[in-house]
C-alpha cells in the first residue's frame, strides 16, 4: 500500500504514446530535443516566430490544436508567444530547474514539453505562453 503522505505524483499515462525508439524516429532531433527530453531552441531561430497567417499551431508529437493565430503576438522574447491556449490542450507543472522557479507547458495528448508560461502577458489574460516553435507546427485555415 503507497503511503498516503507520498509527494511523488502519480505517473501520467497519455492517450498519445509511444516509445523512446518510435518518438526518435518520428521526430526530427531538435523536435525530440525540445519535446521529449525538456530541451530549448535558440531565440528567433524558427520560421513560427513570423507566422502571421490564420491558423492553428498545433503539436509536432501528436498533432493536437495548442493554440490559434488570434491569441498570438509579438513578445520580442525570440520565441513564439500567445495570451491564451485551446481550451484542455496543454498542462502545467512545476519547473524548478537552472535554479529558478517556472512553469513548464505540456501537450495534455502526448505530455510533450512545449515551453513556459510567465505571468507578464497581455490582456485578457496577462500571460505569456512562450513556446519553442519547433515543438509546433502551423496549420491555416
Amino acid at each position: 500500500m503507497s503511503d498516503p503522505r507520498s509527494t511523488t505524483p502519480p505517473i501520467k499515462h497519455y492517450e498519445v504514446t509511444h516509445t523512446d525508439a518510435e518518438w526518435r524516429r518520428l521526430l526530427t532531433a531538435e523536435q525530440y530535443d525540445v519535446l521529449r527530453g525538456h530541451g530549448t531552441e535558440r531565440p528567433g531561430s524558427c520560421a513560427l516566430l513570423h507566422e502571421e497567417r490564420t491558423g492553428a499551431f498545433v503539436c509536432a508529437g501528436c498533432g493536437q490544436r495548442l493554440f490559434t493565430s488570434e491569441t498570438k503576438f509579438e513578445s520580442g522574447t525570440g520565441w513564439p508567444s500567445f495570451d491564451t491556449p485551446v481550451a484542455g490542450s496543454i498542462e502545467t507543472m512545476d519547473d524548478d530547474s537552472y535554479n529558478m522557479h517556472r512553469t513548464e507547458v505540456q501537450c495534455s495528448r502526448c505530455g510533450g514539453h512545449l515551453g513556459h508560461v510567465f505571468p507578464d502577458g497581455p490582456p485578457p489574460t496577462g500571460l505569456r505562453y512562450c513556446m519553442n516553435g519547433v515543438a509546433m507546427n502551423f496549420v491555416p485555415d
